[in-house]
């Protein structure tokens, strides 16, 4: 796809949420000392932004239906901004747990909203490549920012790694103000529309789909750090090795993803499930050897976010009359799957089957999301408009 600046102004926004999203994750350590707090307890606020997340896109969405979609976006950005200026001058804990449910608000409806505003702005034909592109953003993040925040973190502290985030923010507002067309109005943006098609049976199985496939990968991810630590013998440098190395994966599972979704979402959907389920069927044995992890590791990353844009777009489209909801869910259908992968995995660890089990648990989880799709797949097209 050639660049297109809406949909760049769109990803740039994307590449902030998934930094402010997953770098606390490498900052816990620094922050809990600087906030007198053990680990786990700093831990929470990864979890309370989740639930952040799963809250804020339906309310968020339905109290902005009926707003101009540029004029939502730039908003949803400015309590994004608001949220990691008040993470960076936190004075307690408290304060940074309030500071980090605020910055959530916005996650679930501006990915919901931005994919229905990026798929609005291409041809048809082009629609899950334009929510793919919005994605990279995240994709990227993973890959830059996210193993950037620790290193900011380590050596200006953690706060400034918060207000670096917030700057990213005013940006992101900005280009959204000159590169988004003026849309004065969403589709569907009706809020008994918008609940109703939340009754749809295509619309649920999508967003289980969502939260099942979603669930596949944080069954592993989670624990990705002290897998190669204690099966492959790794340093903390191989470790943010591995973690780049997975984020240049999910970049690219996430463009050959919309590429092939814009052909058949259906059918995209079981080749990724499938590459997903193999690839974290072999990392139950490469997990002990560098190399052998390294390539694995890539290989996981390009199935994991190739089914990204055709489950955003499965969503989007079995809610076609009135998607801005759904679409948002969908966002806290993923945060969602990533609290009980996380789960999954570590009852897994728990009751002391090994890491291998645990990578074995994860493609489970992808074999049931592929179970979805082959039972669902041959429904007619015509339900997609029953209510």
């Amino acid at each position: 796809m050639k660049i297109n600046l809406p949909l760049l102004a769109l990803a740039t926004g994307a590449f902030g949420i998934g930094i402010t999203e997953f770098a606390p994750m490498g900052l816990l350590p620094d922050m809990a000392e600087g906030l007198g707090v053990s680990i786990p307890a700093a831990g929470l606020l990864v979890s309370a932004y989740a639930l952040g997340v799963m809250l804020g896109a339906p309310l968020m969405t339905l109290a902005t239906a009926r707003m101009n979609r540029r004029t939502l976006l730039i908003g949803l950005m400015a309590i994004f901004t608001l949220g990691n200026f008040l993470s960076a001058v936190a004075g307690d804990y408290a304060t940074l747990m309030v500071a980090r449910v605020i910055t959530s608000l916005n996650h679930g409806a501006f990915f919901g909203v931005g994919s229905v505003v990026a798929a609005s702005l291409v041809p048809p034909e082009k629609r899950a490549s334009a929510v793919a592109a919005m994605f990279m953003g995240l994709t990227l993040a993973n890959v830059i920012g996210v193993p950037l925040a620790p290193w900011i973190g380590e050596t200006f502290g953690w706060r400034t790694a918060f207000g670096a985030i917030a700057v990213w923010g005013l940006i992101t507002m900005a280009a959204l103000r000159f590169a988004l067309p003026d849309i004065t109005r969403a589709e569907g943006g009706n809020m008994l529309a918008e609940l109703g098609v939340l009754k749809r049976r295509e619309v649920l199985i999508a967003l289980a789909l969502t939260a099942i496939g979603s669930s596949a990968m944080f069954t592993v991810f989670t624990y990705i750090a002290p897998i190669l630590r204690d099966a492959a013998g790794a340093g903390t440098l191989f470790v943010t090795t591995m973690l780049v190395i997975y984020g240049l994966g999910l970049t690219a599972g996430n463009w050959l993803g919309g590429v092939f979704a814009d052909k058949s979402i259906d059918r995209t959907l079981i080749v990724s499930l499938v590459g997903l389920a193999a690839t974290l069927i072999v990392f139950a044995g490469a997990m002990f050897q560098p190399l052998a992890a390294a390539v694995t590791i890539f290989a996981w990353g390009v199935a994991t976010f190739a089914i990204v844009p055709p489950l955003q777009m499965r969503v989007m489209e079995a809610a076609s009359d009135a998607p801005n909801l759904a679409s948002a869910v969908n966002i806290g259908a993923f945060n969602l799957g990533n609290a009980v992968g996380a789960a999954v995995g570590g009852g897994v660890i728990g009751l002391g089957l090994g890491y291998p089990a645990v990578s074995f648990a994860g493609a489970a989880m992808a074999l049931g999301g592929l179970a979805i799709v082959l039972a669902t797949r041959t429904r007619p097209a015509a339900s997609l408009a029953q209510a």
